[in-house]
């Protein structure tokens, strides 16, 4: 039997995990911290394919490290680790999915930081593995102390982290057994919430959280719509039970109403009959109206707010348009007006909707959705000019205004952009967006000696103004011109990021020759 005196007691909630549960367990024979200084207690929640066989093999091998427990399947993994809790004997507790694996030297690092900076929670480096993706914010470097409502950590709020024991069993944290899905994250949170001292270990991977083949992890598995309402509808009272109103609480209701509570409004919302809409729709306006507030609301993306909102005013048939809209990935105008930036969602400037304008402005975000819209569609010499057009989505009654719209051009290597004055904005008549045409001449370019521009959309706003690089969607321009009886080479085209760049490159005279001899060479083949 493991020893009663482990500095870390590591629980494993096995239920159908091979073939990957051998690499969990092997990483933990693994350790560095060493056998005498660590216990397994892995239990067995009613597994069928070979999952328990597996256990055995390793506690037969090694029965200095393993304790196995079996009871029936309880259709979770709250009540195995539960069970392993009530007997874990180490100064600290840490919890490893059945289906990931540690880092060879990630318990004695973990157990010896948490010694030394006095930790009750110390979350270790974490790394997705099969396409997992893992928010890496928290990992940019050590930290002793870390403040949970301002930093990275509310977006992992799993049960992979070091706790102390003494601080699990003083507050009586368990999991709750009747949350399907998400029972890690009440425990998590009250153990963040009550924790002195919360520290991230980031200079070594820790944890390698794997996506099954068969996607058969629970919590990364397609969940049905209700399971997740109910894993909202538990977690919202539980954490507003736990903080007072104010900045702290909605840090990380944030996190949830990003989560939890958006993602029954989804597309599989429409493969239920009307009845079940109209269900799913009450229970999350119920949610919003009791713990969703503006600050929180004002800290979502577009799409999630306003179908919040109209969810929680009954207007299903104006989400169920936004839903199919995103289904089919609409691309939306922009609204510039009154010196603020609007996107122009389902539901927007819709008297109807009764939605007011502020829930549609973007305060982030404009700048990537400027960059997946706006392309330069057109580019042609004139003289000694370059003439190009670009497209863009923006709309309303400042989007032709050139003091609010216009382009500008980067040279390599300087900081700061030069205006392209003379630009003429021509609104599309169909509503969908401006068109900006500009005649660029090139001997300024040429005489700046920087041999490369970029050409960058500005969108002048009463927050702040955005300067985007225009991507190049056109075909590329390719020519000789001349400055001051100099050769020069022209190229407009997409550069090695898709930007547009106007290229003026200063050529020999051998380079000019063997230009024209295979351009007469070309007219000569094709006379006969």
């Amino acid at each position: 039997m493991p020893s009663d005196r482990a500095d870390v007691s590591v629980v494993v909630a096995v239920y159908n995990t091979m073939p990957y549960l051998t690499a969990c367990l092997s990483s933990l024979v693994e350790q560095s911290i060493g056998h005498d200084r660590m216990e397994v207690i892995a239990v067995d929640d009613g597994s069928t394919d070979g999952s328990g066989e597996e256990l055995d093999r390793f506690a037969e091998k090694h029965p200095d490290l393993f304790t196995v427990l079996r009871q029936p399947n309880s259709g979770g993994p709250a009540r195995p680790s539960n069970r392993a809790l009530d007997v874990a004997s180490g100064r600290y507790v840490y919890f490893v999915g059945a289906d990931d694996y540690l880092g060879p030297e990630a318990l004695e690092r973990m157990v010896a930081a948490a010694d030394e900076w006095g930790s009750d929670v110390l979350v270790g480096k974490m790394e997705g593995v099969n396409g997992r993706s893992i928010h890496q914010g928290l990992f940019d470097g050590n930290r002793p102390d870390l403040d949970l409502y301002d930093s990275p950590l509310k977006w992992l709020l799993s049960n992979c982290k070091l706790f102390r024991r003494d601080l699990v069993e003083t507050h009586k944290l368990r999991f709750p057994e009747d949350m399907r899905i998400g029972s890690d994250q009440p425990f998590t949170i009250e153990a963040l919430v009550r924790a002195k001292r919360i520290s991230v270990l980031a200079d070594y991977t820790c944890y390698y959280a794997v996506t099954r083949e068969d996607g058969g992890n629970i919590t990364q598995g397609e969940v049905e719509i209700y399971t997740r309402l109910e894993c909202a509808e538990r977690l919202f009272p539980f954490i507003a039970g736990l903080l007072e109103p104010g900045p702290r609480r909605d840090a990380i209701l944030h996190r949830h109403t990003m989560w939890e509570l958006t993602k029954p409004l989804r597309e599989n919302l429409l493969e239920l009959d009307e009845d079940g809409r109209k269900d799913v729709c009450a229970r999350v306006a119920s949610i919003v109206d009791r713990y969703v507030t503006d600050d929180v609301m004002a800290l979502l993306p577009i799409w999630r707010r306003v179908r919040l909102r109209m969810a929680q005013r009954g207007d299903l048939e104006r989400l169920y348009e936004a839903i199919r809209a995103d289904a089919a990935k609409t691309a939306y105008p922009i609204t510039l007006k009154k010196g603020r930036v609007y996107l122009r969602y389902v539901g927007f400037e819709d008297p109807a909707a009764g939605l007011p304008d502020d829930l549609f402005e973007i305060t982030k975000g404009l700048r990537r959705r400027l960059k997946e819209q706006v392309r330069t569609v057109e580019a042609k010499r004139v003289g000694n000019d370059v003439e190009v057009t670009v497209r863009t989505p923006l709309t309303g009654p400042d989007a032709d205004d050139p003091a609010t719209v216009g382009l500008a051009l980067a040279p390599r290597g300087v900081k700061g952009r030069t205006p392209v004055e003379g630009t003429t904005l021509t609104p599309d008549p169909g509503g969908q967006g401006v068109t900006l045409t500009a005649r660029i001449p090139l001997a300024p370019l040429i005489a700046s000696g920087r041999g490369k521009h970029t050409l960058r959309l500005i969108v002048r706003t009463s927050a702040e103004d955005y300067d985007v690089a225009v991507p190049a969607g056109m075909t590329a321009v390719k020519g000789i011109m001349w400055h001051r009886a100099m050769p020069y080479l022209l190229t407009v085209h997409g550069d090695a990021r898709g930007t547009t760049a106007i290229l003026t490159h200063r050529i020999g005279p051998r380079t000019v020759a063997g230009r024209v001899r295979r351009a007469t060479s070309k007219l000569r083949g094709g006379g006969n």
